[in-house]
């Protein structure tokens, strides 16, 4: 059982007529149109400047949140501090292992495919206990407890979730006890964000890059929330700030400022794109702007997870972790391995992992797998462009073999620039959720699995859970992802 027993969760309202949960999804979409999170061509965008972009995601919109336990809040909310101490875990490892203190080849496979300068600036002395200061997991609720597919210190979500949250919230009254409250998101962030400032005056620059503009939407409407919490936040394009011999600067609201704090919403595999990112790298180094999340791109890397599990690893991490929390981590991380295609000795196998009952000592063994056997996922451990948004992933069972070996393979080759991550598939149980059908202007229902993504900010050490966004999608689909198909909402307690 991983995380606690689980009870009957479901999105229904039995209190609400069809025609009140119409009028309420009705009432949900239009003000997600309004704040410019909602994709629409009829929607009148409030607040937009000229310079954002108009939403293009949509969903399927639901008249409550998903419910909880007590007993699944309780899992989300200590899952907190165990995910802290696994980023501070694994920074350590990784710095040990580039001092010879831990085995070197931790450091290798982090490094592996990263530009040689990027993972030089990474090392550097000022940026070593530097850790992301904003954490999400992506977690499959099964019919045996929860699991983490993978952790994401670069989100998206944050604003739609605040946006979600204070709508349901003031939509379901005291019924609607929403986790993190109507302004947890908004707030949370705001204290993380402070808290990176450290009393230094300036602006707050949360610099969306083109490869992530579909996220600049939530992003521009979040620093607006910001600004009225009294930061002085702003989302802009890499092209709007200024370097000069203090830092860098933004001109804004009729004057210019210096940047203090610059939240990073681009991937690093994408910099060689971005404009003026060594300018911002070279600001950070000299101490002239605070960069969350880091850069450091071994704390971004999927096989951290294979790292977790890895026998000759277990000493450094029940030292770092403790019992309790290692036992914790290994039961809800799936077991996961790096696809190195590099040969092994006759006499050793692949620890803890199996064909059938079969140990497995070679990779080609995977490829003659029956399709029962093929439980697993193949996906890019990280900096590509195929590693976020669900792309580059093969499930094994949900495909003829010979375009399981063709993905293996691939997979194989591509070590030496980008490597992959095998990981144990497990299923989602299925939600039974209402949502309105746009098309017939009527209540539908739909038997979904989710996606339950937890934001945790951190701030002075601490570690808060400020919201859950769900993100159903139907039964048939294997990969769990927004798509227009699916329904997304905020998590809320269940009222007694």
């Amino acid at each position: 059982m991983k995380g606690f027993s689980l009870a009957q969760t479901d999105a229904s309202c039995p209190t609400l007529s069809p025609e009140a949960a119409r009028d309420r999804c009705a009432t949900i979409r239009e003000q997600l149109s309004r704040a410019n999170l909602f994709g629409s061509p009829s929607a009148v965008p409030l607040q937009v400047s000229a310079s954002d972009l108009q939403a293009v995601t949509s969903w399927r919109v639901s008249p409550c949140p998903l419910y909880l336990s007590s007993e699944q809040l309780r899992f989300f909310t200590n899952l907190g501090p165990h995910l802290l101490s696994f980023y501070r875990g694994l920074n350590r490892l990784y710095t040990e292992s580039v001092k010879g203190i831990q085995p070197t080849w931790v450091a290798g496979y982090l490094d592996q495919g990263k530009p040689a300068a990027l993972v030089q600036y990474s090392r550097m002395k000022r940026f070593r206990d530097t850790l992301p200061a904003v954490i999400r997991p992506d977690i499959i609720p099964t019919q045996d407890g929860m699991v983490i597919t993978e952790l994401d210190s670069v989100p998206g979500g944050i604003g739609l979730t605040a946006c979600l949250s204070r709508i349901y919230h003031d939509l379901g009254g005291n019924d609607a006890q929403i986790i993190g409250g109507p302004h947890g998101m908004i707030r949370g962030f705001a204290r993380m964000l402070r808290s990176l400032q450290d009393q230094q005056g300036g602006c707050i620059a949360i610099l969306v890059s083109d490869e992530s503009k579909d996220y600049r939407p939530e992003m521009s409407w979040l620093a607006a929330q910001l600004r009225e919490e009294g930061l002085s936040v702003w989302c802009v394009e890499p092209r709007e700030i200024r370097f000069t011999e203090d830092g860098l600067r933004l001109h804004t609201n009729g004057s210019e400022q210096a940047i203090s704090v610059l939240y990073r919403f681009y991937e690093l595999f994408d910099l060689l794109n971005i404009p003026k990112a060594e300018l911002v790298q070279y600001a950070a180094k000299k101490g002239w702007v605070s960069v969350t999340p880091p850069y450091k791109p071994a704390l971004e890397e999927k096989s951290a997870f294979a790292l977790l599990h890895h026998p000759i690893l277990r000493p450094f991490w029940e030292k770092e972790l403790g019992a309790d929390c290692l036992l914790h981590l290994t039961t809800i991380m799936p077991k996961t391995w790096l696809l190195d295609p590099a040969p092994l000795p006759a006499i050793a196998t692949i620890p803890d992992l199996h064909v059938g009952n079969r140990p497995v000592a070679n990779w080609a063994d995977l490829e003659k797998a029956s399709q029962k056997e093929r439980q697993f996922v193949i996906k890019p451990s990280g900096f590509s462009e195929l590693a976020w948004g669900s792309r580059g992933v093969s499930i094994g069972h949900d495909m003829p073999q010979t375009e399981w070996v063709e993905a293996l393979r691939k997979a194989l080759a591509s070590f030496p620039t980008t490597p992959y991550i095998l990981q144990e598939f497990h299923k989602g149980r299925l939600f039974e959720m209402d949502f309105m059908d746009e098309h017939q202007q009527t209540m539908a229902h739909m038997s979904g699995r989710a996606r339950l993504s937890p934001y945790y900010f951190v701030s002075e050490g601490r570690v808060e859970l400020a919201g859950i966004l769900a993100t159903i999608c139907p039964a048939d689909k294997k990969i769990l992802h927004g798509m227009k198909d699916a329904i997304m909402v905020p998590c809320a307690l269940r009222p007694d």
